[in-house]
């Protein structure tokens, strides 16, 4: 089951009691202006529309309330946030391409009891050919998230998403059948991925 909402993180969190979700995948702002970069190879500048989404990072009211709900967190741009001391650290290789501005990978903070981990997932968003092309500039592909469920959930776990974007991980759950709950709070690209799930759902059920 999905529950996508267009809706505040912490209204949404509020509703839920302690460690609700077995496990909370969130890609939060890093804070480091990703709204205003022209992205990859320069030429995505239609991402830019003004938003200023990427300007500030959560507040320590954020973290706190997401590890009340959740049991374990994945939260990507870890390195960027005042999160505890952990061993667990995710390594996502993007395999970029030359000419291609992106760094070559992303740090996730986990708060498993595990070493450092890479995830050797291609950025196929360049080409904007992941599941119903690319519509947010900071988009992580589907196989990426497909990844993460296979390494870190089991089978009937509740999985929150605090910040759904392009909602890659919502194809990836309905995929592979988790139930989630997640939020997105610009509403514009709530309605594009929502549209980007509703036409994955669609294609699959003609095969």
């Amino acid at each position: 089951m999905l529950d996508l909402r267009n809706c505040d993180n912490m209204e949404l969190m509020a509703e839920f009691p302690d460690k609700y979700f077995d496990l909370a995948i969130v890609d939060p702002p890093y804070g480091i202006g990703a709204s205003e970069m022209t992205m990859g190879s320069g030429k995505n500048k239609k991402y830019k529309k003004g938003k200023k989404w990427d300007n500030e990072t959560p507040n320590e009211k954020y973290f706190t309330e997401l590890k009340r709900v959740s049991k374990n967190q994945i939260i990507w741009g870890g390195n960027y946030f005042n999160l505890p001391l952990t061993k667990s650290w995710i390594f996502w290789d993007k395999n970029v391409p030359d000419g291609v501005s992106f760094a070559d990978g992303e740090l996730a903070w986990t708060s498993f009891d595990k070493t450092l981990v890479k995830a050797k997932v291609k950025y196929s968003g360049f080409q904007g050919k992941d599941n119903g092309g690319k519509i947010h500039p900071t988009q992580k592909p589907v196989a990426l998230y497909k990844w993460l469920l296979d390494k870190y959930a089991k089978q009937g776990d509740k999985i929150l998403d605090t910040h759904l974007g392009s909602m890659s991980i919502a194809i990836a759950c309905h995929d592979y059948g988790f139930d989630l709950t997640g939020c997105e709070l610009d509403k514009d690209y709530f309605e594009q991925g929502i549209k980007r799930v509703n036409n994955h759902t669609a294609q699959q059920k003609l095969f």
